[in-house]
């Protein structure tokens, strides 16, 4: 780090027309003292410049290798397409920066792995904001807690807003599955993650997949276009404490159920709810009920809520709780947000299901 006490961000990808990187971590890291996003690269010289007067960032670049090497940057944060993780982390690893990747990693199990070999001992996090967001961490201590008693079963199912019978112009990447972006590697691979944080790891697990839409249209324009990435994820689990489980994600959006998570066990049963299976970005609430009392919602008590407070709906808000979670890291030498090498133990866990699909 830099003499300056802040840590210095610069991050790879931050447009001036919007997006993740403006909508999410920069009004995150302008909230969390102890952050200071201090450059930013972009895909040409004007782009970049433009970048930078509209987030008031001082330092801009064309190149992520001259952003990674500036004195001023101690965390690159990279938040572009998932093919162009591999080319654009590998400078900030090898000038020894900490880096904060966007998951999926990289679009295989194979360059993922690569990438956390290169990093050795640089501090890294993966951005699966899911295990940073309140509910889920009141979740994880309500079950750790015995509220439900023994955990015997989970089932989950969500739709993923994208990958249905339409797509944009800006997100026709997503419908590739040779890009790495499909709904097993982002809505699937989030939940499996927040569900694990939650559960424990999963012991075995036996999935299916299909594209029931194999061919997709422009949203505005009808265009077809062909999709390989799966729109249909069945999985059925066991735990390693022995409980069994079964996720189906959908692609698009339904009428009926967009997400529901039920947890039984010996004394009780959790319910998540949220607006679709992106409960990375999404707000979440929980209801509970144990014996004979109707199901009830759990108000998440304050203490879990760090930066923020009461702006759950906003996409900043579980991105603002891992920044904060890795400041704490940093400085502390806790461990809190997920590293490269959990990143690739995830990819491993999604990579059968990958490497079985045939669109």
């Amino acid at each position: 780090m830099t003499s300056n006490k802040a840590v210095g961000v610069g991050i790879v990808g931050l447009s001036a027309n919007g997006g993740w990187a403006a909508n999410a971590h920069v009004p995150a890291l302008r909230e969390i003292e102890g952050y200071e996003l201090r450059a930013l690269s972009a895909s040409s010289p004007e782009s970049a410049k433009a970048a930078g007067e509209r987030h008031r960032v001082p330092l801009v670049f064309s190149d992520p290798s001259d952003l990674a090497q500036h004195p001023d940057v101690d965390l690159v944060v990279v938040t572009v397409k998932v093919p162009y993780h591999d080319e654009l982390i590998r400078p900030a690893l090898e000038a020894g920066k900490m880096v904060l990747s966007e998951w999926p990693l990289a679009a295989d199990l194979a360059r993922a792995s690569a990438l956390a070999d290169l990093a050795g001992d640089v501090h890294t996090a993966i951005g699966l904001q899911a295990r940073s967001a309140p509910p889920l961490r009141y979740l994880r201590d309500l079950i750790a807690d015995g509220y439900v008693g023994e955990v015997l079963s989970t089932t989950l199912i969500g739709t993923g807003g994208a990958w249905g019978a339409t797509y944009e112009t800006g997100s026709k990447y997503l419908i590739d599955a040779a890009n790495g972006a499909s709904l097993l590697s982002i809505p699937f691979g989030h939940t499996a993650d927040a569900l694990t944080m939650v559960l424990g790891d999963i012991a075995d697990l036996s999935a299916r997949t299909a594209t029931r839409r194999p061919v997709v249209h422009h949203a505005r324009t009808g265009e077809p276009a062909t999709m390989t990435s799966p729109d249909q994820i069945a999985a059925t689990f066991t735990l390693a404490s022995g409980a069994v489980g079964a996720v189906h994600m959908q692609g698009g959006r339904t009428q009926g159920t967009n997400f529901h998570w039920e947890i039984t066990g010996t004394e009780g049963v959790i319910v998540v709810k949220a607006p679709q299976a992106a409960v990375w970005m999404t707000p979440v609430t929980l209801h509970g009920a144990r014996g004979d009392s109707p199901l009830a919602e759990l108000p998440v008590p304050a203490g879990y809520e760090h930066v923020l407070a009461g702006r759950s709906a906003e996409p900043a808000y579980n991105v603002g709780h891992a920044y904060w979670q890795l400041l704490q890291d940093i400085t502390t030498g806790t461990s809190e947000v997920p590293s490269f090498a959990h990143a690739v133990r995830l990819h491993r866990l999604l990579e059968p299901i990958s490497s079985s699909h045939r669109p």
